[in-house]
């Protein structure tokens, strides 16, 4: 096991409601330590942790987070806003209402509308697996390629589940090679970060795995 393979597909993660600034100055000193893929961390934080590292690390933000049922104004305007305050990746709750509805036509508008507002910067769809079942599961995978998007994510971490392997090993079968695979929510050990990636996730939203990777 690479440790350090691992952490550099991880986004270190902090999105709890009372996080401060003195808790996402720590996550990006972490995060640049230890070589992580980016921090992902409130909009609220977004452009004070960009002056913060200077460049030398990729700030990530969620978008309808973590409910999803935002309009679509709401979200744009969320993105837009994130990407003016020099966020470099977006990651956005789609509205699993719609899902359940089966309303794919306007799920996948709803994406291309966001992924063009990040203005070249990899969007990644987050559709709480958790919530669905393996067929909406596998629409989604259509819906997200033909929408544009550049990942699939599967877990906000704050419903009644996170990511696993049965999930991640589904949706990477049936999601097409150019699209990648974010899997999140309760990761907490370096050998299921692993088996993830072995199962076909490119990157991990995780808070534990630094101070694993710290102790190993």
């Amino acid at each position: 096991m690479d440790i350090q393979n691992i952490l550099s597909h991880v986004d270190h993660t902090l999105l709890k409601v009372d996080a401060t600034w003195d808790q996402i100055k720590t996550l990006c000193d972490e995060a640049m330590e230890f070589g992580c893929a980016t921090v992902c961390i409130p909009p609220s934080f977004v452009k004070a942790a960009v002056d913060y590292t200077q460049g030398y690390l990729k700030i990530c933000t969620v978008i309808g987070f973590p409910n999803g049922y935002n309009t679509l104004a709401a979200k744009l305007f969320e993105t837009k806003d994130a990407v003016e305050n020099g966020a470099s990746e977006i990651d956005m709750v789609i509205n699993n209402g719609l899902v359940k509805e089966r309303k794919w036509k306007e799920i996948g508008e709803e994406i291309s509308a966001v992924k063009a507002a990040c203005l070249g910067r990899p969007l990644k769809v987050i559709i709480e697996t958790c919530l669905l079942s393996d067929p909406e599961k596998i629409k989604l995978c259509q819906v997200v390629e033909k929408a544009g998007a550049d990942f699939l994510k599967t877990s906000t971490g704050f419903s009644t589940g996170g990511a696993t392997r049965e999930d991640v090993a589904l949706l990477r079968e049936h999601l097409a090679d150019h699209i990648k695979l974010k899997a999140s929510g309760g990761i907490r050990t370096l050998e299921d970060a692993q088996a993830f990636l072995d199962l076909g996730a490119d990157r991990l939203g995780a808070s534990a795995l630094v101070g694993e990777a710290r102790k190993a």
